[in-house]
């Protein structure tokens, strides 16, 4: 069932493919088709981001590229909803949302998404040495010149959210739709709270990222061992606490009892959390992908809800 991206009029399936990896840790074969699969699944939001993967050495926005050259062989762009993101540092030194940066970089990432128009823009990390009103009047005219459908925002605490909403009001200045912030069954305090209360009460959408906590949720990563397994485990260690492993023993209990996979339960689980549009998962298989979407589609029980939110 399709669920709101705040008030822009853009509705989504309740699970939004992440597209970090894609030119990473997904070759662009396999990043096809995992994104195929997932058009297939009936899911249609795919979120990405300019600086996706400047991280490699030798890659420079891959990912937009990638889904761009997938949108233009597929013929696909009317089937998804496309979101990216701009403000990380692409090579100026800064997080940079002034309106000169984002006029540049809209033009960049339109030309490696190879469309005219993207459905939701993103701030991506916050500036503090740029005007909130200077971002949001950089945004209007994109929405003017009909570049970008609706605005977004990741990384914005209670207080930089509220503040931005507020000045929109006064301002009569677009209004962020979305906020994207961490938020899984591990790390909720970037989410949990007061950016929820504002969430539910003015009507956002929450697409929340490391909704598998960096592959720590799957279950896949138990010792200091298993961290050897993919090129993201440096980034799981940070998981591996006392706290990371009662989380793990109540999702196994879940599991036991429903013959999920723990992917498909962490998903499941920030799904039924108020406020939430759907959580931003990524997959480097089409395997991957098709569990993703079985969590998507899982309806846990009251009893086992309550059992995880203790855990953590």
């Amino acid at each position: 069932m399709k669920r709101a991206l705040g008030q822009s009029g853009l509705m989504i399936e309740p699970f939004v493919l992440g597209g970090n990896v894609f030119g990473w840790t997904a070759d662009e074969a396999t990043s096809f088709a995992v994104l195929d699969a997932f058009v297939d699944e009936g899911f249609n939001a795919i979120d990405t981001a300019d600086v996706y993967s400047r991280w490699v050495p030798g890659n420079d926005s891959e990912s937009e590229k990638i889904i761009g050259r997938w949108i233009k062989t597929r013929g696909c762009r009317d089937r998804i909803v496309l979101c990216t993101k701009v403000g990380s540092d692409m090579g100026q030194g800064r997080r940079d949302l002034r309106a000169t940066w984002i006029v540049q970089a809209v033009e960049a990432s339109l030309t490696r998404l190879q469309t005219d128009v993207i459905d939701l823009y993103q701030t991506h990390w916050p500036d503090p040495q740029t005007p909130e009103d200077e971002t949001l009047g950089a945004y209007e005219a994109l929405i003017k010149a009909g570049k970008v459908r609706a605005i977004g925002t990741s990384n914005y605490d209670e207080r930089l959210l509220g503040n931005a909403l507020a000045l929109s009001a006064a301002k009569g200045l677009p209004r962020y739709q979305t906020v994207q912030n961490e938020f899984n069954l591990y790390s909720r305090s970037a989410y949990e709270g007061a950016v929820q209360d504002i969430c539910v009460h003015e009507g956002l959408g929450a697409i929340p990222y490391y909704g598998l906590s960096a592959g720590f949720l799957t279950g896949k990563y138990r010792s200091v061992e298993d961290l050897k397994q993919s090129p993201r485990g440096s980034s799981v260690e940070r998981f591996m606490t006392p706290r990371g492993m009662k989380i793990l023993a109540a999702m196994d209990g879940v599991a036991a009892r429903t013959g999920a996979a723990l992917a498909e339960i962490a998903l499941a689980w920030i799904i039924a959390q108020p406020g939430i549009t759907g959580p931003i998962a990524s997959a480097t298989s089409v395997a991957q992908l098709q569990s993703l979407a079985r969590g998507a589609r899982l309806q846990l029980s009251v009893e086992d809800l309550a059992v995880l939110t203790a855990a953590g």
